[in-house]
């Protein structure tokens, strides 16, 4: 195996996946960005989910939002939580009611009309993550989503989705965390920058 050629390999086709975002995810971003502002403008709170890497994301993304992204703004926190943080909770669930049920049951308990569920998944398709969207719609919460490929089942269920265009997994989990850091940074200039 040539590694060298496979580091060069692995950047170009990151590199490439980033400019096709920029020509199919732009007014996606754009969206999730209006959808999030709006709810915090109303008082209302993120949450997050998903499944390993993706589960690390939601820890990250949350972090951005609560503590803050862009460092010549100064504002409050903003409320976004990260439904993957808590072993017990994740523990119980999977032990008591099933892995599957696990994110859906955090939504029910704290998910409140207007607020917004950030569901996050490569392939589109974890379970837990779509019945935690499902349990979000029935409560009144818009829900977003940051997919892969064609986007899975939950291309369908959410109200807007940013689909990286990649079959790669790690090409797909780079764009999350890009289009994430656009959005945080977006959304809190909307709320507390000074403004074009």
């Amino acid at each position: 195996m040539d590694k060298k050629k496979f580091i060069t390999d692995s950047l170009k086709e990151s590199s490439e996946t980033k400019l096709e975002m920029q020509k199919e995810c732009q007014d996606d971003i754009l969206k999730v960005v209006d959808i999030i502002t709006s709810s915090f403008r109303d008082g209302k709170k993120l949450l997050l989910c998903g499944n390993g890497g993706s589960a690390a994301d939601c820890q990250h993304i949350a972090t951005e939002l609560v503590i803050r992204l862009s460092h010549d703004i100064k504002r409050p926190a903003l409320p976004a939580i990260a439904l993957t943080t808590d072993t017990s909770n994740l523990t119980a669930g999977g032990n008591d009611i099933g892995f599957e049920n696990v994110f859906a049951r955090s939504v029910e308990g704290i998910g409140n009309s207007g607020d917004v569920l950030l569901a996050i998944s490569t392939s589109g398709n974890s379970i837990n993550v779509i019945k935690a969207v499902i349990t979000a719609k029935s409560k009144g919460m818009k829900t977003v989503a940051f997919l892969g490929g064609t986007g899975g089942k939950l291309k369908s269920e959410v109200d807007k989705s940013v689909i990286i265009p990649s079959a790669n997994t790690q090409r797909i989990q780079e764009g999350h965390i890009t289009a994430a850091h656009i959005i945080c940074e977006l959304v809190e200039r909307e709320l507390y920058g000074e403004g074009d």
